[in-house]
């Protein structure tokens, strides 16, 4: 199956303010969830989550800006495979959220970051 976009974070230096910005201009509700300063708003499509979250960088060089992307995928050991035969290369060691699925981040050949989220079945 091919991969779907899940996922889009915004990266934020001052997590309240923006998250004033987004729900005053688009009406969205983002709650609370997991850490602090981590919030969600599940109401965007079907099955797409929005997140909103501190900016940090998961490696020298790959810090994350804006938008981020996460796409569901069926195997996260063979898109991890594929990724590097492609060009790409891991940005941040796999891990798991419980609850959730494994994740890994990687950035394309032109150094663009992104996540890969193999989802636990009963969220798929």
């Amino acid at each position: 199956m091919a991969a779907r976009v899940r996922h889009l974070a915004i990266n934020a230096t001052d997590v309240q303010r923006v998250k004033a910005f987004y729900e005053a201009v688009f009406g969205w509700r983002l709650q609370p969830w997991g850490p602090p300063d981590y919030y969600q708003h599940r109401e965007a499509g079907e099955r797409v989550i929005i997140a909103l979250q501190g900016r940090r960088e998961l490696a020298p060089g790959a810090r994350m800006q804006g938008f981020e992307a996460t796409m569901a995928v069926d195997d996260i050991a063979a898109t991890v495979a594929a990724i590097e035969a492609a060009g790409g290369r891991v940005a941040a060691p796999q891990i798991y959220i419980e609850g959730v699925g494994k994740l890994v981040y990687f950035q394309d050949p032109d150094g663009n970051v992104f996540g890969a989220m193999q989802y636990d079945p009963e969220l798929s």
